[in-house]
């Protein structure tokens, strides 16, 4: 009889959430969280596109109030979830759910658009079950992020330079990058790094914010 193995009770049992599935809520809202967090800001709009399983139910699942309440910043067990439509109405954030009928690399699939001026952002997540996510994409660029592995994205102004200064710092603490993907707006505007790194390191993020030229670093692990 093969043994199952599981890395913690959560992958049984799923995550503490609000709402109904793991994979429309938990996992919805954390997709909204990190595009929130590589965004950096709080944005004015917000185009989110629906796929698959997530275009039938979104609104019967809560994939609708959870993606919305993960750009707001909330974890799938926050109790404000299920107001976050009112509350981004209330801030002034326009929200557009658009469910689409193409066919797509996976059933929960999402793609979100957000802006603030010129300030814009394309991000398409999956959610895999269990509250368990992908990034599959940013900005036009592919790429398979699980956030399964300590991983940084960093927000940083594109000019010569910035980069160097970043990698350098993981150098001087001896950490060795696995994979890195550098995807920019146009030139000289803002730039996305997403650095993968095989040792996790306490409190490194807060080096990279206090660099010259860096809007706003995050930290997954």
């Amino acid at each position: 009889m093969k043994q199952l193995k599981y890395r913690s009770v959560f992958d049984i049992i799923g995550p503490i959430m609000v709402g109904p599935s793991s994979s429309h809520t938990a996992g919805a809202a954390r997709i909204g969280k990190v595009v929130r967090r590589i965004f950096g800001e709080q944005p004015e709009t917000v185009d989110i596109y629906l796929y698959e399983s997530f275009a039938k139910t979104y609104r019967g699942h809560g994939t609708d109030v959870a993606l919305v309440g993960g750009l707001l910043g909330m974890e799938p067990d926050d109790p404000r979830l299920a107001d976050s439509l009112k509350i981004a109405h209330g801030l002034g954030i326009e929200v557009c759910f658009v469910p689409k009928k193409e066919k797509a690399e996976h059933p929960n699939m999402v793609q979100l658009k957000v802006s603030k001026g010129d300030h814009k952002l394309t991000v398409t997540g999956l959610s895999i079950g269990g509250g368990n996510i992908q990034i599959s994409e940013v900005n036009g660029f592919k790429l398979s992020l699980s956030l399964g592995t300590p991983t940084y994205i960093v927000v940083q102004k594109d000019m010569p330079g910035v980069i160097a200064k970043v990698t350098n710092l993981f150098y001087e603490a001896n950490v060795n990058i696995g994979t890195m993907t550098v995807t920019r707006e146009s030139k000289g505007e803002k730039a996305i790094m997403i650095i993968e790194t095989d040792e996790r390191k306490e409190g490194f993020v807060e080096k990279i914010r206090q660099m010259d030229h860096i809007y706003s670093a995050s930290y997954f692990g």
